[in-house]
């Protein structure tokens, strides 16, 4: 239980301290999908929501872009979706390492 708190913990302090580029990453993949909303005359929920599925690579294809400008920007969504998870994953992966320093090597010598 000490590794899971220390963990947590760790990935929280991370969080906060990377909160200002993943708020950039945010904002610029809600921007673009207001821009795809405004080529394709969607809603504007519709680009949000778009966004996010692009973003996280889901994609169900549900709401398609049909302009190639609109799908040029899509191509950055899902990279910068892709930056935006890859930066999360990094600092989940370091938290780990860092507790399991703390709580299981010394143990070991």
């Amino acid at each position: 239980m000490a590794f899971t708190l220390s963990f947590l913990s760790l990935f929280a302090i991370a969080l906060v301290l990377l909160m200002p580029l993943l708020l950039i990453f945010i904002t610029l993949i809600m921007a673009l999908g207001q821009i795809v909303a405004r080529l394709e005359q969607w809603p504007r929920f519709d680009g949000v929501y778009w966004a996010c599925i692009t973003a996280t690579t889901v994609g169900y294809g549900d709401i398609k872009p049909q302009r190639k400008l609109s799908r040029i920007l899509a191509i950055l969504i899902a990279l910068l979706g892709i930056l935006f998870t890859g930066i999360i994953l990094a600092a989940a992966i370091n938290c780990v390492g860092t507790a399991f320093e703390l709580h299981i090597a010394p143990k070991a010598g």
